[in-house]
């Protein structure tokens, strides 16, 4: 299967020297939303980076955030709110949820959120949510590269679906991101651990890993015995005194998490709590500063 890899035009097209490579990606944060265009390609053969050039490691903000359609804590859906609340955050890779995609009315969540941050963008649609694609978004300042879907729905619970992007930072692999969002039912997130787990240690997927989202359990339970046997957790004590994630405004619960596998350090971790980020959604949005090499 082809599939279409997102290119940021003019951006990082020539050979990038070690001494610039943070530079570069520094830029790329704090560059205007919407100031760049997207070009789509079907062919997969064009280089951004002289690789044998990047021996440093990179360093990245990514953000994990449960956008619960837009809707906020006041009724009110104003996707343009979750926009702002990333434009602050200056994120260089986003996983969000509860995303409505593309569909026949109006323009999605997706494309006003991708477009708002001058971001490429790929979403993984679990359902339909009144005639438009509903379920998981990654978005990227650098070129995706590759993506895939795994189902993870379970009886008769609500359709579930996670996504692996593979995104080129401009190291020998490609950095993996996997955005999960699993199911309310204590059975029914066993029976999804079981297959994430399975399917994010395919051995022909190398290079590091980020799993990231939304995992609807606030105490260390199956889930996460089953994901710590073979990958890194986030441990978010040493980093910060208030660590609850849901609900925003008055946050008593931690159901998003982040997990890594490879060569990745968490650097720095932060939960904004400014008046935008509590109303916006109904959870906050976690933010991990992370160095990959």
């Amino acid at each position: 299967m082809r599939f279409v890899e997102l290119r940021l035009v003019g951006a990082l097209e020539l050979d990038v020297a070690d001494d610039a490579l943070q530079a570069l990606v520094d830029d790329e944060r704090r560059a205007a939303a919407g100031a760049r265009h997207l070009e789509f390609s079907s062919e997969s053969r064009h280089t951004r980076y002289d690789r044998s050039k990047l021996s440093r490691p990179i360093d990245l903000r990514v953000v994990t955030y449960n956008i619960h359609r837009g809707r906020g804590l006041d009724r009110r859906t104003k996707p343009e709110r979750i926009a702002d609340v990333l434009a602050a955050i200056a994120p260089d890779i986003v996983a969000l949820q509860e995303v409505i995609g593309p569909g026949p009315t109006d323009q999605s969540q997706a494309e006003l959120i991708g477009a708002a941050l001058g971001m490429g963008w790929v979403m993984a649609s679990a359902r339909e949510y009144r005639r438009h694609q509903f379920g998981n978004m990654v978005l990227s300042r650098f070129p995706i590269r590759d993506h895939a879907q795994h189902d993870l729905s379970w009886k008769t619970c609500e359709p579930r679906r996670t996504q692996r992007v593979g995104i080129d930072i401009g190291g020998p692999h490609l950095l993996h991101i996997y955005n999960v969002h699993l199911g309310t039912a204590l059975l029914e997130r066993r029976y999804q651990a079981k297959r994430l787990s399975s399917w994010i240690h395919d051995r022909r997927i190398g290079g590091p890993k980020l799993v990231l989202g939304d995992f609807n359990e606030w105490s260390r339970g199956l889930v996460a015995d089953v994901l710590a046997e073979r990958l890194q957790s986030l441990d978010l004590f040493p980093h910060l005194k208030r660590r609850r994630t849901y609900p925003g405004f008055f946050p008593i619960l931690h159901l998003d998490h982040i997990y890594f596998d490879g060569a990745v350090e968490i650097r720095r971790v932060e939960l904004p709590r400014t008046r935008l980020a509590m109303v916006a959604s109904d959870h906050l949005p976690l933010v991990a500063d992370v160095r990959v090499g």
